[in-house]
């Protein structure tokens, strides 16, 4: 039995169309829920990533429901490794999941590093995205970033240096969004990474009018 204040992660199954991939989702209260997509498959990574889970936990606590997932192909999901376009459709598979089951019209997306190139795909292509959150970004032109429709919030390592902080900062602005650094981190945010937690935290709770 789960007692009051502890943290427990369920298994889910996310079929996408003939197959199914294995995620873990939390249950909570509040609107919006979380999805966190993983790095893509070719960086390496997958839902149990160390950004994945401190961003699982932080929501969850706050008392919204997540789930993360892996792509086809990682871990015990089943089907090839794909690229761009079976990317987006895992991301819409689990989506649609999260949706259903935490009974909202609207998600949260959280994606970590090259992992924001299939969130912002999928922002571009579904209304019911509606706040976007990309952690240590990778892959991705700034300039997208000020196309961001949805409220934006990027998060990026001091020592980061894969995308030019100034024309990220620029085109965060210009979308409106929120931009912030975390102080002697890098990419991978082998320190402070609960400050990670805590700003998805406090713009979750932003998104949520309270």
């Amino acid at each position: 039995m789960v007692q009051k204040g502890q943290f427990l992660e369920r298994s889910t199954l996310v079929p996408v169309g003939a197959e199914v991939m294995e995620g873990t989702a939390h249950r909570g209260k509040r609107a919006p829920p979380l999805l966190i997509i993983p790095p893509r498959p070719d960086e390496g990574g997958g839902m149990d990533h160390v950004i994945a889970a401190e961003l699982a936990w932080a929501a969850a606590s706050a008392g919204f429901p997540t789930l993360r997932f892996n792509h086809r192909g990682v871990g015990a999901s089943q089907g090839k490794r794909g690229k761009d376009l079976a990317l987006l459709e895992d991301a819409e598979a689990a989506m649609r999941v999260l949706l259903e089951t935490a009974g909202t019209s609207a998600v949260a997306v959280a994606s970590l590093h090259g992992g924001a190139q299939v969130a912002l795909a999928l922002q571009a292509r579904f209304p019911s995205v509606g706040g976007l959150c990309l952690v240590a970004p990778a892959d991705v032109d700034p300039a997208v970033l000020g196309r961001v429709t949805c409220p934006l919030l990027v998060v990026q390592g001091e020592g980061d240096g894969r995308m030019p902080r100034a024309s990220v900062s620029a085109a965060v602005a210009r979308a409106g969004g929120e931009f912030e650094v975390i102080d002697d981190a890098g990419a991978t945010f082998q320190r402070n990474l609960p400050q990670v937690g805590h700003a998805l935290s406090t713009w979750l709770q932003r998104l949520s009018g309270g």
